[in-house]
């Protein structure tokens, strides 16, 4: 695990080409992340996973996806999720938590199993972000509630749960996307209110979370950091780290994504200067993917003993 660098990737399709197979085994990626273009059926994908970690040589090598339920489906050619959206979930735990339990018990557990039989051991959920009125749709019902705790009580069963089943998690996206008014894989959000109203409100649900993952957004708090995203801010990673309690491993959203600004380069670059752990790409262009590992550094011993520690949740 050692000589692996601290950043993840996504490949273009659905199996490895050789280029791929000659970039994983130079640059050593600490992950993968798959998307629905990797996906055409579970024995397809286990076969793609199974190549990636027969180069690492390691059975728990990190293997990523986004499947949240609802629209967040990158499982969609083998199983339909679309109604079970996490403001479903979040409907049910304020109405009724007896049918929460049981019907969000069997949504994780079967998420698990899929997850499982294409051997993909980290799932980038649950989304802690808050439901705001007038706020951009990207977060919508991927939301679980407007009411932090709500949202808190939820991240907390949903992470233990998919620990139980030997599946770590992400939470996201910290300290808290719900407010932003545009969509963050286009342009900047800046959110405007004050540190005090933030650590009551959209912060509260990631506090002192068990996930041994949580990807930043890459959103401006201006009363906080006027210059800089969460992913590329010093003063909001050093509040994950000391106010919101985060002590695990921190991966920094889509380093493609339109929000940020400068060269692909610098903002590898900017994401470890500010405090982030890993960083995360997953559109699959291979020359940028070279920018990226170029960039990022071996990973140190704080990374490699926190994976050791998620490696033990894995059966």
């Amino acid at each position: 695990m050692n000589n692996r660098r601290s950043f993840i990737i996504g490949v273009k399709s659905t199996n490895l080409s050789l280029k791929e197979i000659k970039f994983l085994r130079k640059y050593r990626p600490w992950g993968v992340i798959l998307f629905s273009r990797n996906i055409k059926d579970i024995k397809q994908t286990y076969n793609l996973t199974l190549s990636i970690r027969k180069i690492f040589k390691d059975k728990n090598y990190p293997i990523l996806i986004d499947q949240e339920g609802g629209r967040v489906n990158r499982l969609k050619k083998i199983i339909s999720f679309d109604n079970l959206t996490s403001e479903f979930f979040g409907s049910k735990y304020t109405k009724n938590y007896k049918e929460f339990k049981f019907f969000y018990k069997l949504f994780i557990d079967k998420t698990s199993f899929l997850l499982k039989s294409i051997g993909v051991n980290i799932n980038t959920s649950p989304v802690l972000d808050l439901r705001v009125k007038g706020a951009s749709n990207i977060i919508g019902d991927r939301s679980f509630s407007k009411d932090p705790k709500v949202v808190s009580k939820i991240g907390d069963y949903c992470i233990q749960s998919f620990h139980n089943n030997g599946i770590g998690t992400v939470i996201k996206h910290i300290p808290g996307h719900g407010r932003a008014k545009v969509d963050s894989h286009y342009f900047t959000p800046i959110i405007g209110k004050n540190q005090s109203y933030l650590l009551k409100k959209d912060f509260t649900p990631f506090r002192n979370k068990k996930s041994f993952f949580a990807m930043t957004g890459h959103i401006i708090f201006n009363k906080i950091d006027n210059i800089n995203t969460v992913t590329h801010s010093k003063k909001l990673i050093k509040m994950i780290r000391e106010k919101i309690g985060f002590k695990n491993i921190l991966i920094s959203d889509d380093l493609s994504m339109k929000s940020l600004k400068g060269t692909l380069k610098e903002n590898t670059i900017k994401t470890f200067k500010a405090g982030c752990n890993i960083a995360l790409h997953c559109n699959g262009n291979f020359n940028e993917m070279k920018i990226v590992g170029k960039n990022s550094p071996i990973i140190n011993k704080f990374i490699s003993k926190k994976t050791s520690q998620f490696y033990k949740i894995l059966s």
